[in-house]
């Protein structure tokens, strides 16, 4: 097989040099690829390679008698007209083999002077890897036994300007194929699956909330109040109206205000952007859905995430045990229940119910080694103790429930111990995956709340929320009881394709700026 660039030792100026006296030969004798406009295709190379039978032939290779197994494609003696970008050539004596990539995979063309004409055979002899190319011909399997089609027409698509990576070593700088996902795509078949799954993946959770009734709804991404979570905001400034504005963080109080109006189930999915650090699981910009329906509450929030986390594997995976860097996790099975006390208790033998003041929550963190800051109460502990010693065992699906009510300002409490909310935490893997209310709806306890928020801000706690008057203004009109849920997309996307980080799962995620 030639070298991708045909000339090894050339410095890439030169070879980029080359390509471009090629482009500028070809507009000379008018045959300018990039006038095309279109290009009727027929078949794509899964088309061509789909549902083959085999054979066993025998072939004469040196002189010597070769069994091989023949692959017979259905379309075997049709002519057909593929294209896709050439990723590997080899022969060019009176024949030459090419294999072309498209979405679905690859497909070889076979290319003989005697069918394609000199003239024609040595304009196809300069083509280069990279170059999109559109071929007719007929569906044969050559005597090596591969399906391929024997071209008796070749037209240039696109000419690539710049060379791809070496074939065998491949993108291996992992910044550059972040920043270069285009070539990632192109040289990486496992990343192109990743984002084919990614989007089946957001059909299938389409698919069933519409099935259960849901609407899906827009609401704004500049808002001037950016409320429903615990996150630093994105600010800018709007010069039409000469306001500050932030990007939101969060669905929830808009959606909550399409409640209120009597869309009775809504459901979102949207980028979502916060201030805050990148690692593997975390990305300024993320995709988050959150779903609200009237007159249910978190126990069928908790209902509604299996039954949807069971569809999606099933319809995306065709099975509901997924594997995550070699650890099984079933999604058939019931998911596990507990309180965020009995979590604590059972991981970190640390009883909260018997723990009745700020005091005596202190002197237990100062025990255990658990960091803490002066404004945080006993609620805010309780979360530390969760966050140090539960999370990295819920590896199998697992639902934490009932959270201190200090870090859940709007969701309701429940009826027994005020000290405490309707809440849960979807867990996997050790990672948070959901986050799911009873939803607060009175106005009375939400003001108070958000008064209690502000108060957090003042001291100093830059992801407390504020006082949004209008979402105010719509509780007092009056919500049903609802639920909501709001689903880390990128997360679901990186256990369902085994990604190890929230990169691999997002096409262009956030970098430093290139340097220079």
């Amino acid at each position: 097989m030639s070298n991708q660039n045909n000339a090894p030792e050339m410095e890439l100026s030169e070879i980029i040099k080359v390509r471009h006296d090629k482009l500028h030969e070809l507009q000379q004798e008018g045959r300018d690829p990039f006038v095309i406009t279109k290009f009727d295709r027929t078949h794509s190379s899964k088309d061509i390679s789909e549902g083959y039978t085999e054979e066993e032939r025998t072939i004469e290779v040196r002189g010597e008698e070769k069994q091989v197994t023949a692959k017979i494609s259905p379309l075997n003696g049709q002519n057909v007209c593929v294209a896709g970008r050439i990723m590997s050539k080899r022969g060019m004596g009176k024949v030459g083999f090419v294999h072309i990539q498209d979405l679905d995979g690859q497909v070889q063309l076979f290319v003989k002077k005697d069918i394609l004409g000199e003239d024609e055979y040595n304009h196809f002899k300069k083509l280069d890897i990279g170059d999109i190319i559109g071929a007719t011909g007929e569906v044969f399997t050559t005597q090596t036994g591969e399906i391929s089609v024997r071209v008796d027409k070749i037209t240039l698509l696109s000419k690539s300007l710049l060379p791809l990576p070496e074939k065998f070593h491949g993108m291996t700088n992992t910044d550059m194929r972040y920043r270069q996902r285009y070539v990632d795509l192109i040289m990486n078949r496992d990343v192109k699956d990743t984002f084919i799954k990614r989007s089946k993946i957001i059909s299938s959770i389409r698919r069933y909330l519409d099935g259960e009734g849901f609407l899906e709804v827009e609401t704004p991404m500049l808002v001037s109040n950016a409320g429903g979570a615990a996150a630093r905001p994105f600010e800018t400034h709007f010069n039409a109206l000469d306001e500050d504005f932030k990007l939101r963080i969060s669905l929830e109080l808009y959606l909550k205000r399409l409640i209120v109006g009597g869309l009775e189930r809504v459901y979102e999915i949207g980028r979502v952007f916060r201030n805050e650090g990148l690692d593997t699981r975390h990305n300024p910009e993320f995709t988050l859905m959150e779903l609200y329906q009237a007159y249910t509450d978190y126990h069928g929030m908790m209902d509604l995430t299996e039954n949807l986390y069971r569809h999606v594997a099933n319809e995306v995976l065709g099975t509901t045990k997924i594997v995550y860097n070699g650890i099984e996790m079933d999604l058939g099975k019931p998911f596990e229940r507990i309180t965020m006390v009995d979590a604590v208790k059972k991981y970190a033998n640390v009883d909260f119910d018997k723990i009745t003041t700020l005091e005596e929550a202190r002197k237990v963190a100062d025990e255990h080694h658990v960091e803490y800051e002066e404004r945080h109460k006993k609620g805010d502990i309780l979360c530390l103790f969760f966050e140090e010693f539960v999370e990295e065992h819920l590896i199998q699906p697992t639902f934490v429930m009932d959270h201190p009510i200090e870090i859940s300002p709007l969701t309701k409490k429940k009826p027994e111990n005020g000290d405490y909310v309707e809440r849960f935490e979807f867990f996997m893997n050790g990672w948070e995956m959901a986050n799911a209310y009873s939803e607060l709806n009175d106005p009375i306890d939400q003001r108070e709340r958000f008064k209690a928020q502000e108060e957090l801000l003042a001291q100093g706690d830059e992801e407390a929320n504020t006082t949004d008057e209008d979402f105010m203004r719509a509780l007092e009109i009056g919500m049903a009881p609802t639920g909501g849920i709001g689903f880390g997309i990128d997360r679901m996307c990186m256990l369902l394709t085994d990604s190890a980080a929230i990169r691999d799962v997002l096409l262009f995620p956030t970098m430093k700026p290139e340097a220079r």
